[in-house]
């Protein structure tokens, strides 16, 4: 089975020799107008030669050549100079010989033949090669370019592998509480959780899922969040989206909801709020997350926990056009984060 490397060269060659061929029938076709017929079957004889013969030497004599083995790397060379030269001559009169190749324009010596023959065989070499070298740039950009996106998604699998046991472990920790207490939620606590593990599981797999499934998930964990506190808890969640369906990477936006609650509220001692907005208007996302802090802005510096600080690097992968910004203030901690949704990477 062939490799798809060699296929691929494969293909190359196959509409290479016939732009090979169609560059000299065009210039011989200014020269010489009225013998077209008899140009196409010469240039046919002689591209049919200097094509095996480059193919040779591009895919199979230059890669062998070095300096350990000098000796047989000069008689390679000294080989293909006979070929490109004398060699090429002779094809040219067997051609003659068999009455496929018809002599045009005037007679001419064997030196200035061989010398012609040469200098078209020479310029042969030169667009094999140019064009091979620019075939062999595409390829490396193109592999390259594959490797980064390779590279990016796996680190987007680990930031997402990260992320998600983290969210789940904040979740159980917050069922547990409610367990250990006997609450009577506690029931209802687990049935929102399956909700959620269910879309994590089945979900979440693709780079993309729908905005309102995000939204449903987002609104599951709230409402699991404000089983553990009583009514002085006062969340607001409100959004503006021109298009329900709009793509996004499943559990972008999770994160900072997360952080709200688990290092907002928990340590908000009197008056705990949550005011969370999302709009999407023409391709621009903003998400502001609010909520209520247990310190006033001059004692504590905003801290980038481990979803936040995962959250910048997926932005990173994904988008080229975001912001995300933290801001601390008294008792208050604002996160924005905007997206040009078109700016994927």
């Amino acid at each position: 089975m062939k490799k798809l490397s060699d296929i691929k060269l494969f293909e190359l060659y196959v509409w290479l020799v016939p732009a090979f061929l169609l560059l000299n029938l065009l210039g011989d076709a200014i020269d010489n107008p009225g013998n077209f017929p008899a140009i196409i079957f010469n240039e046919i004889w002689l591209a049919g030669y200097l094509s095996i013969a480059n193919y040779s030497l591009f895919e199979y004599t230059l890669p062998k050549l070095s300096l350990k083995r000098f000796i047989s790397s000069f008689f390679r060379v000294l080989l293909y100079c006979f070929i490109f030269s004398l060699g090429f001559y002779l094809w040219r009169t067997l051609g003659v010989t068999l009455h496929i190749y018809t002599t045009l324009g005037k007679p001419i010596t064997i030196e200035k033949r061989i010398g012609a023959l040469t200098g078209y065989s020479i310029g042969s070499v030169l667009f094999f090669g140019i064009v091979r070298h620019i075939y062999n740039y595409i390829r490396l950009k193109q592999s390259a370019q594959q490797l980064r996106i390779a590279s990016q998604q796996a680190e987007l699998n680990y930031l997402k592998s990260q992320t998600n046991p983290h969210f789940l472990f904040n979740t159980l920790n917050n069922i547990y509480s409610l367990a250990r207490d006997k609450s009577d939620l506690a029931p209802e606590s687990i049935l929102r959780l399956s909700k959620i593990l269910r879309y994590m599981l089945y979900e979440t797999s693709g780079p993309y899922i729908a905005i309102e499934q995000d939204l449903k998930i987002i609104d599951d964990y709230i409402a699991l969040e404000q089983l553990r506190y009583d009514d002085s808890l006062r969340v607001n969640f409100n959004y503006d989206l021109e298009d329900m369906k709009q793509s996004l990477p499943p559990l972008l936006l999770i994160p900072l909801v997360e952080n709200a609650f688990k290092h907002g509220v928990s340590e908000t001692r009197e008056l705990p709020f949550v005011d969370i907005h999302l709009s999407v208007k023409n391709r621009q996302l903003l998400f502001i997350v609010k909520n209520s802090t247990g310190d006033p802005s001059g004692e504590t510096k905003a801290k980038e926990n481990i979803g936040l600080s995962n959250l910048r690097r997926q932005l990173e992968l994904l988008y080229t056009d975001y912001q995300l910004d933290v801001q601390q203030g008294d008792f208050v901690f604002t996160a924005t984060l905007k997206i040009n949704l078109a700016s994927h990477a």
